[in-house]
């Protein structure tokens, strides 16, 4: 599977950025303060390294450059500025102070608990992103921007509230203890599910996917497992993005434009992925209650075993969404199970199961639904009424890849 880039020089800083802002917090508790020195020491590298080269300890070399931002921004508080700039001098790269009996097994680990702190549940989701981009993924503003097909502006400003945030909360970024760490979880794993799907399948824009996004979030549910193997949840999460981007090499044609589940090339799926995204799904199954993030696994796991379009057994599918929309309902699992009931029991039943969504307006702006009205019509063989229904999605989708699929399906004879 792909991995986060060792070798080059932005992936050891991008690698280091969490350390880096961690031990900072330990020593000045202004979230803000400290994420601009570790920004501005990260530009430093950026400038320096290239020509100077990656020093023996890149980690100790950013603290120590960070720190000695956050003592300029300091200047007018004496005896604060002595006291960084005494710690500066002596910094270790390993400086982390060992977790206490109260606290979790994340407490130990700098990325994770920076992460923790920008999921914070005071933050509205896309701050919540934005700020773990910014702070765990070691990315500007700019490449944030143009991740999230928004402003800089906007991220600026989304970022600078986040942050006004967490200094106002005493407790944000102080390792969480034990009793409170189911809530803050649940935050984590929708964050890092929000920069998955993003990456996985943009929302606007001349690609279907962003693979260095998708891998980002990637890379953190496995070190978020690795903290917490016996959480079924985070098992559940990662295992649903080890077995959606096996997928990926199949999912686009040469030019760029998308092909869709049924259409691709199996032998492109990533086997290797697959096997390890059903084995950490099994190990967790079997152990307390079955979340929502294990249910969409399951079902990734249905696809990804399938060796035939023909061969999906669409009765398990349509019971786990069933399930799924017990306990996490949404229009989405919704417009899901429709289409898993048109596979499993004909056209004429996944349309009636549809037609709640078509009659709702709130969900007429969404190009999926009326693309998964299109296919559903086109296989009960009602080709007109399905070449408006894709002409619609097109319209409505800003995703060109997906925009040009529909144009085509729209057009076909």
């Amino acid at each position: 599977m792909a991995a986060r880039p060792e070798g080059d020089d932005e992936g050891v800083w991008r690698r280091e950025a969490p350390h880096v802002l961690a031990a900072l917090l330990r020593r000045s508790g202004d979230f803000g303060a400290c994420e601009d020195a570790v920004q501005e020491a990260l530009l430093a590298a950026a400038v320096q390294w290239p020509h100077d080269g990656v020093p023996d300890d890149p980690r100790a070399w950013l603290i120590r450059v960070a720190a000695r931002r956050l003592i300029d921004a300091r200047r007018s508080t004496d005896a604060e500025a002595a006291r960084l700039h005494r710690w500066a001098m002596a910094c270790r790269a390993d400086s982390a102070s060992a977790p206490s009996a109260d606290q979790t097994p994340l407490a130990g680990d700098d990325t994770l608990q920076v992460l923790l702190g920008c999921a914070h549940p005071d933050l509205s989701d896309t701050s919540r992103v934005a700020l773990t981009l910014r702070a765990v993924a070691g990315l500007s503003t700019r490449q944030i921007a143009a991740l999230l097909f928004t402003g800089e502006a906007t991220v600026a400003q989304r970022i600078s509230r986040a942050k006004g945030t967490i200094r106002d909360s005493s407790t944000a970024l102080v390792p969480p203890r034990v009793s409170d760490l189911p809530s803050r979880l649940s935050s984590v794993r929708h964050v890092l599910h929000l920069i998955f799907t993003a990456g996985h399948t943009a929302s606007h824009g001349g690609a279907l996917t962003d693979d260095a996004l998708a891998e980002e979030a990637l890379w953190l549910a496995q070190r978020l497992h690795r903290a917490l193997p016996d959480d079924g949840e985070t098992s559940g999460l990662l295992a649903l993005m080890l077995l959606s981007h096996a997928r990926v090499r199949a999912r686009i044609d040469h030019r760029g434009d998308l092909i869709p589940l049924p259409e691709q090339d199996r032998s492109l799926w990533d086997a290797e992925l697959i096997a390890k995204g059903v084995a950490v799904l099994e190990a967790a199954l079997p152990h307390g209650e079955v979340g929502p993030f294990q249910l969409h696994a399951a079902i990734a796991a249905v696809h990804a075993e399938s060796a035939t379009p023909e061969a999906t057994d669409w009765l398990q599918i349509v019971m786990l969404y069933r399930m799924l929309d017990r306990i996490a309902p949404s229009p989405t699992v919704r417009l899901n199970l429709a289409a898993a009931v048109g596979m499993a029991h004909g056209p004429a039943a996944g349309l009636d199961a549809l037609a709640p969504l078509l009659a709702d307006p709130g969900h007429l702006a969404l190009h999926r639904v009326h693309a998964t009205h299109a296919h559903l019509l086109e296989i009960a063989g009602r080709r007109e009424e399905a070449r408006e229904a894709y002409a619609l999605a097109a319209r409505l989708t800003r995703n060109i890849p997906e925009q040009r699929y529909l144009h085509r399906k729209a057009a076909a004879p």
